[in-house]
This record gives C-alpha cells, structure tokens and sequence, in this order.
C-alpha cells in the first residue's frame, strides 16, 4: 500500500534516501536534524507569510483551478474512485468493489489546498498542472465530491526542487509570500463568484495546511467568513493550540456533527513515534500541538477506513493485498486493518497508527507509506506523512457529511 507520485513522495524519489532511480546526480545527504529544521523554518514562513505586495494569479482563469464545478466531468476531481475491497470473513479473504458516486446536488462546498508536490525546477511552482499535481489532488480530494462542490485552487507553492535544495543546506529563491498571495485570491474569488452564503469546509495537507493556516490567521478568523466554515481539514502540519485548546477560538472537532472546528494531526506508526527533533506535531511554547483523532470524532471508534493506491514497494515489485488477490483499480482498502489514537509523549502530541496485523490470514499483514533514510531505517522525523490523508479518508468524508447534515438543519431553521 504505497502511494504513487502523491505530495512529497517525489521529493524522496529523488534523494540518496530513497531507492527510486535517480535521473541526476544525488545531492550531498543532509542530517536529520538539517532536514527538519529547514522543513520547519519552511513550514512556519508559510503559515505566516504576508500575501500583501505580491500580484496574485487571475482565478477568473478556469485553468488556474485544479478541480471547479464548471471543469466537473474533466478535471482533476473527475477521475476512476472505484476501490478494490479486500476482507476477510471466517478466515478466507473475500474482495469486492466499492463504486464511488459523487453528490448530485451538494449542500455545501470543500476547498483544497494541496501539500509539496510541484515538480517544476525553479523556487516557486507555475500555473501549469503537472501529473503530480493531478494525481496528488486526485488521491487527497477527489473523493470529497461524494458531499461537496469542489474548489481547487493551482497555485505559486514552494517546489519539491526548492524544498529539496533547502534540505541540503543550499540558498535558494522561493517566495512563500507568493504561495499565500495566490491561495488568499483564490478564496476571496471563490468568496465572490461561487459562496453565495453556502457553507465550506477547508481542506489541505503539509504545505498546503500551513497555507490555510496563514489564511484562517488573515483573512477568515475575526471576519464574516468564519460564518461560513463548516470545519477546517488541515492535517500533517502543526497546529498550536492556546491555552483554551482552540486554534485562534476554533476548537478541536470532538463529533462528526459539530461544525465551525478543526481536524488537525500527524500520523506516525505506533511502533515509531516521531523523533525528538521532528517538527510534525510538535509542542513548541507557542502551544501544544492539536491532535484530532479522525476515527475516534466519526464515532468508528478509532478504526480507519483508508483509501490507498497500489503500486511499488522498495525494490519495484508491485505491492500485495493479498495471497493471489490482483487490483485493477486505482484504490484499494482492507476494513479493520489499521486503528488509530492520539498519543501525546511530552514534546509531540500525533496519530498513532497500529496494524492489526493477523498472520493467519491471507491478507497482507505490511503497511507502506514510510519514508526511508539511506541505511534502509525508516525516517522518524517524517512519519507516516505520506498517508496522513489516505489512511483516514473514509473517516473524513463522512464527518464531512454529518457536518454538512449539521450546517444545513442549523441554516434551514
């Protein structure tokens, strides 16, 4: 269960400490510590990046949109959600197919932010989607159209080529104030041209969280806006909590019908938690970091529901499911595999996910989504970054749908 060209699996694809082919030289390999600091200090200038004085992209352009309701049918949230299932019952694995069917007339909107996936070479991304970006926005989102009206913005991000060169200690030009200058815009048009009052639920994972997390600061929390939040999905980025456990008056979301919340957190495998210097899920004295376990608030009671691409592992050789199962479909999930609780160790607060594994079975007991370091260990500071969206996605899209029942009986009245 490993993700193809999703986020920042490319970035790893092209360092020493990933096994993928290496079209160019490798890069000097930087420590631990000099990876996470530089992703750190990154992370932090994105989320409180000024977008004033920079001349954002033209959202009045239907291409600067990765999905849109008038692109519906041909954009990047139009795409295969058929999902192989494999379960097992008595002991013999048994495989089905979930169709997906997206909602025909939705009640409220999502809009999406997505996390380091450029692969274009300068500092900053252009407006042109790439495959990674279309499959990263296919993987993350796409399956949100089963409750909302999609809004995808493309916009300026700092590239996996920047972020890279970053990492190994090398200056660079990437303007995070861009990135924020464009995603405010594409708010604010998609306030002007498409809201109409309907209620929205903000979406994002790593750089794209701490974009919004800029964007909830200026331009939401304390304005007409807020009114209009349904929930924000902001995960694998820190989100501080105050003293109060809100993030600037927004709380945790504790139900899967409570709106105007937060879902935030970092997934890490319970057997590797995060490292002391990891930079996900943090406490820092500007707060303790919000862990909010997606299973636990759409009452599964902490059992994912993941919806995971098939591909490779390590060594190229195509993942298995399962003891002679093939998947043709572009998604795979195997029901009651992977539970999850919120684990607070004094310096992190993060998701903690445990495979439940059982050997007498013919279904895979292996979880792929790591990144690895250069000796073959995997990377503790990083988690299970690579599945912070997909490992709960069934979880997040029907708390999306309770909070959308929720939003529309409050505004009905």
């Amino acid at each position: 269960m490993i993700l193809r060209t999703t986020g920042l699996a490319l970035l790893f694809a092209s360092l020493a400490a990933c096994s993928q082919p290496e079209p160019e030289a490798p890069a000097p390999e930087a420590s631990a510590t000099e990876e996470e600091g530089a992703l750190e200090t990154l992370a932090t200038e994105t989320a409180q990046a000024d977008s004033s004085g920079f001349t954002p992209a033209d959202y009045s352009v239907e291409d600067h949109w990765l999905c849109l309701p008038e692109k519906a049918g041909s954009d990047a949230c139009s795409t295969d959600l058929t999902t192989t299932v494999i379960d097992v019952e008595d002991g013999e694995v048994v495989v089905t197919t979930e169709d997906y069917e997206a909602a025909a007339e939705p009640a409220i909107d999502c809009f999406y932010v997505y996390p380091t996936t450029s692969t274009d070479p300068g500092g900053n991304s252009d407006l042109q989607a790439d495959p990674a970006e279309l499959n990263t926005t296919e993987g993350q989102f796409a399956r949100f159209g089963s409750v909302c009206r999609q809004f995808a913005p493309m916009y300026r991000q700092i590239t996996l080529a920047a972020l890279r060169a970053r990492m190994m200690g090398q200056a660079v030009e990437a303007s995070t104030e861009m990135a924020a200058a464009d995603v405010a815009a594409a708010w604010e048009y998609y306030l002007e041209n498409y809201n109409d009052g309907r209620g929205v639920i903000l979406v994002g994972h790593s750089q794209g969280s701490s974009v919004l997390q800029g964007l909830l600061a200026n331009h939401i929390i304390g304005t007409p806006a807020q009114d209009l939040i349904v929930s924000a999905m902001p995960t694998g980025i820190t989100y501080p909590a105050g003293e109060d456990g809100t993030f600037m008056g927004m709380p945790p979301c504790e139900t899967a019908s409570q709106t105007g919340c937060i879902i935030a957190y970092s997934a890490f495998r319970e057997d590797v938690p995060p490292s002391a210097t990891s930079f996900f899920g943090v406490n820092t004295p500007n707060g303790q970091a919000m862990c909010v376990n997606p299973a636990d608030v759409s009452g599964d009671d902490g059992v994912l529901e993941p919806y995971l691409s098939p591909g490779v592992d390590r060594s190229g050789a195509p993942i298995s499911f399962a003891e002679g199962v093939e998947v043709s479909t572009r998604f795979a999930k195997m029901p009651d595999f992977l539970t999850a609780e919120c684990v607070s160790n004094g310096t992190h607060n993060y998701l903690a996910i445990t495979i439940n594994a059982d050997p007498e079975d013919a279904r895979s007991d292996e979880l792929y989504g790591d990144i690895f370091n250069a000796d073959g260990s995997i990377n503790e500071a990083w988690g299970l970054h690579l599945l912070d969206m997909h490992a709960p996605m069934g979880n997040l899209i029907r708390i999306a749908q309770a909070q959308s029942d929720a939003w529309v009986a409050a505004y009905s009245e």
